[in-house]
């Protein structure tokens, strides 16, 4: 199991959240700024199985360019996303007991 944790301008933010759900990705987002970006970006975090991580870049990769062909790229930034692949020894999910 993998973690990733990327870091998105949010010019992209909606519409990578819309195409990784589609692609039935589950992730967990939240407001960030500064370090990587500087400006207002949105990070996510995206549990991912090993075999499935270059999947999960190619479809990122594709969101960008897709949304960049109908909207045209940017012109104040060169970065759309950072991201950073994280080893997941143990992951459990908290499922509660019925009373």
């Amino acid at each position: 199991m993998k973690l990733m944790i990327c870091i998105v301008e949010n010019r992209y933010r909606d519409i990578m959240e819309e195409g990784l759900k589609k692609a039935n990705y589950r992730m967990t987002e939240f407001s960030s700024s500064g370090g990587f970006l500087k400006k207002g970006s949105t990070t996510f975090l995206i549990g991912v199985a090993e075999e499935d991580v270059e999947q999960l870049s190619q479809e990122m990769r594709s969101i960008c360019l897709d949304y960049e062909a109908k909207r045209g790229k940017s012109k104040d930034s060169s970065h759309r996303y950072i991201s950073f692949m994280i080893d997941v020894k143990d992951s459990m999910p908290f499922v509660t007991q019925p009373h």
